[in-house]
């Protein structure tokens, strides 16, 4: 029998994400991958998998699950929610460490509580063929992922290893730092000049809060209406995630990991790659407030958020008997 999940109810939004898809927005597919890296590569450390291992990223809310396999190995980052198991030896394992289950066992991820996104890693991975060189999902595109699409029940979804050996469970060190309070740190432009300076100083001193019509595609944000200097339209040209764009409501659209390729609005600013997954995390309703810096600052905290997200990896501990 094929080792996998049995998906019993799906979550707001479950799908396979990964690695980005590189190396094809030129024919308009966009790179996806997790909202949250971070979180993604700390639970799939957890599991002992290498960065880059898909997992299952859940929206608001996650799945649950029947093992259909002699053993796996889980772990959840990213919120404040924990593995429900809710058959055979019933616990709650929280978010942070691995824990190791059994066929016929069932668990749940509830409620987030706090942040949009979460991840849960199982060790060796899903068993899904790449397409266009990732497997993450865009399912707008239906590409990659499971059938191109988010997770429903019913679903069986293949595992790469049979079983999980016996042995110590991993945790973090300590609670991941969601940065929920944190100010999103942003580079002006590249079409700054198409607004005043007025403008720009209510962008950078308002609290804008996540729209409810927000998504993996783009952020929309309601608060103060930013004032265009000239057409709120532009020739269309290259975006990014992190791309600020301004249409003609004045309310500023965050582009996220799903975004499109080109867009024709002017960009305000763009979210530094460090803090692509700090905006992921809020849901809506949430506040977010902008501050400038310059590229060099950015390139060196995006540096240093890679060196201490190794060290967390390097630092995990193992569980002892009694937190089993």
């Amino acid at each position: 029998m094929t080792p996998a999940l049995r998906i019993i109810a799906p979550g707001v939004h479950t799908t396979v994400q990964g690695l980005e898809r590189i190396g094809y927005r030129d024919i308009g597919v966009p790179a996806s991958g997790p909202l949250d890296w971070i979180s993604l590569r700390l639970a799939n450390a957890l599991v002992g998998n290498a960065h880059g291992t898909p997992g299952l990223e859940m929206l608001l809310q996650g799945p649950t699950c029947e093992v259909l396999a002699d053993s796996v190995r889980l772990a959840l980052v990213g919120c404040g929610a924990s593995i429900e198991v809710r058959s055979g030896d019933a616990r709650i394992v929280p978010a942070g460490q691995s824990i190791r289950l059994v066929r016929g066992e069932v668990f749940r991820v509830g409620p987030l509580i706090d942040s949009a996104c979460a991840y849960v890693a199982i060790e060796g991975g899903l068993d899904i063929a790449p397409t266009l060189g990732s497997v993450s999902t865009y399912v707008r595109g239906a590409i990659g992922g499971f059938q191109g699409r988010r997770l429903q029940k019913g679903d069986i979804l293949p595992l790469k290893l049979p079983g999980a050996d016996i042995r110590s469970e991993n945790a973090l060190r300590r609670p991941l730092d969601l940065a929920l309070d944190q100010a999103v740190r942003v580079v002006l432009g590249p079409q700054a000049d198409y607004f005043t300076d007025e403008g720009v100083r209510t962008f950078l001193s308002s609290v804008y809060t996540v729209s409810p019509q927000s998504d993996r595609m783009g952020f929309r944000l309601d608060g103060p209406q930013i004032e265009h200097a000239r057409d709120y339209n532009i020739v269309s040209d290259g975006v990014v995630s992190g791309s600020i764009q301004v249409p003609g409501s004045g309310r500023p659209i965050v582009l996220m990991v799903d975004n499109q390729t080109t867009g024709g609005y002017p960009k305000i600013a763009t979210v530094i790659s460090a803090d692509i997954p700090v905006v992921g995390r809020r849901r809506p309703g949430r506040a977010i407030r902008f501050v400038s810096i310059d590229v060099r600052e950015a390139e060196l905290l995006r540096r240093e958020q890679q060196a201490v997200t190794q060290h967390e990896i390097e630092g995990l501990r193992p569980l002892t008997h009694a937190e089993h």
